[in-house]
């Protein structure tokens, strides 16, 4: 049986090359759409984690609102469980975050209902401003 070719390369060989590179194409492409549909879900999407959503009000423009867990001065920290973070686009959840200043650690304790803007400083998620809703 003679091999059909088309110079060098047999014919039947280039084909089997163009469905294999269509099919990786095709390959990459699924793991691409699945990768940014991953990132994309929402937190509570992915599970609870013991972060379930905290229905709370915005209280001011711009601000969020949450409560207290934990204040951690030493290490500039303050925990708080919050309503959704509409700037900075997360879901409610607990978080800690950096304080922006020791000052406003000073202000509140654990329990306390607070008003905050938080933002992403450097890669940080950082209290940027802190008031007592009380």
């Amino acid at each position: 049986m003679r091999q059909v070719t088309d110079g060098m390369v047999p014919l039947q060989w280039r084909h089997s090359k163009l469905i294999l590179g269509r099919i990786m194409k095709a390959l990459i492409s699924a793991i691409f759409v699945a990768a940014a549909l991953g990132s994309a879900m929402p937190a509570s999407a992915a599970g609870d984690h013991g972060h379930g959503a905290m229905p709370m009000a915005a209280a001011t423009d711009g601000m969020s609102e949450g409560m207290v867990k934990k204040v951690d001065a030493a290490k500039g920290k303050i925990t708080i469980k919050h309503g959704p973070l509409k700037n900075l686009g997360m879901p409610g959840m607990t978080m800690v975050f950096k304080a922006a200043s020791m000052d406003m650690l000073k202000k509140v304790k654990p329990g306390d209902t607070v008003h905050f803007v938080a933002e992403d400083v450097g890669g940080t998620l950082t209290v940027t401003q802190l008031e007592s809703a009380q």
